[in-house]
C-alpha cells in the first residue's frame, strides 16, 4: 500500500475516532435494563457495527420486552449516548495526527458510519475535528447499514472519488465487510474492548493505532 494509489481516506467513527463502543454498551445496558431486558456488555458484542435500529430489532426478536416501543428504546439510547459522548469523548491515539497527515498530502477525507447524524454531530463537535471532513455520511440515510456497502459507496460518490481509490479505516468485522464489498482498501485498527476477532484478517492491513498507520505511510 502506498498513498499514491489513493485519492481519499474514509473513516468509520465509533471505535476509530473515539472510544465510543464502551459508551454504547453503557447506554444500551441502562436502557434495556429499564424495560426488563437484562442484556450485558458481552451480549452487545454480537451487534457491533450495526445501525442502532438494527441492533434494537435484533434484540427485540431475541428477547422481546413490553412497556416501551422499539422506537422509544432507540430514542432513550440515543439521548443517553449524547450525554455520555459530550461528557467523555476524546480522540483516540493518532486521530488528529492522521487527519492532519492525510490532509497535508492532498487526500480527501470522508466519514461513513452506522451512527445517526445527531451522534456524528456530537462527536465531531466535541472532538473539534469537523473541519477535516469533506463529506460526512450516516447509514441512517441508507436502506441498509453495514455490512452493506451503501454507506461507503455514497461517501465515495460525495467525495467524487472512485471506490477503488478510497482507503477505509475500520475497527469492526461488519465495517471491514462493508468497505471490502464497496471495493475499497480496508485498514483495521481493532477496537480494544472487543474480544479478539480472528476474522479481522479480512482487512488488507491491521495497525495497533492510527499513529502506527501514519508511521507506516511515512
Amino acid at each position: 500500500m502506498t498513498l499514491t494509489n489513493y485519492e481519499a481516506v474514509i473513516y468509520d467513527m465509533d471505535g476509530v475516532l473515539t472510544d465510543s463502543e464502551p459508551l454504547w454498551k453503557i447506554a444500551m445496558e441502562d436502557v434495556f435494563r429499564s424495560v426488563g431486558c437484562p442484556l450485558t456488555k458481552e451480549d452487545f458484542q454480537r451487534t457491533v457495527g450495526l445501525r442502532i435500529d438494527e441492533v434494537i430489532a435484533y434484540w427485540y426478536h431475541e428477547s422481546p420486552w413490553s412497556g416501551k416501543t422499539p422506537q422509544e428504546v432507540e430514542d432513550g439510547i440515543i439521548q443517553r449516548m449524547v450525554e455520555l459522548l459530550t461528557e467523555r469523548a476524546t480522540p483516540l491515539p493518532g486521530v488528529v495526527e492522521s487527519l492532519q497527515f492525510f490532509t497535508e498530502r492532498g487526500l480527501k477525507i470522508g466519514l461513513a458510519t452506522s451512527s445517526y447524524q445527531v451522534l456524528i454531530d456530537c462527536i465531531l463537535d466535541t472532538l473539534q475535528i469537523r473541519s477535516f471532513f469533506q463529506t460526512v455520511h450516516s447509514a441512517e440515510y441508507e436502506a441498509f447499514g453495514k455490512p452493506h456497502p451503501a454507506v461507503y459507496m455514497t461517501a465515495a460518490k460525495n467525495l467524487g472519488v472512485e471506490p477503488k481509490k478510497c482507503l477505509v479505516i475500520e475497527d469492526s468485522l461488519n465495517g471491514i465487510i462493508s468497505g471490502k464489498a464497496a471495493r475499497m482498501t480496508v485498514i483495521c485498527v481493532p477496537e480494544k474492548t472487543h474480544h479478539p476477532e480472528p476474522k479481522l484478517i479480512l482487512a488488507d492491513a491491521q495497525f495497533e493505532d492510527l499513529n502506527q498507520l501514519v508511521t507506516f505511510f511515512k
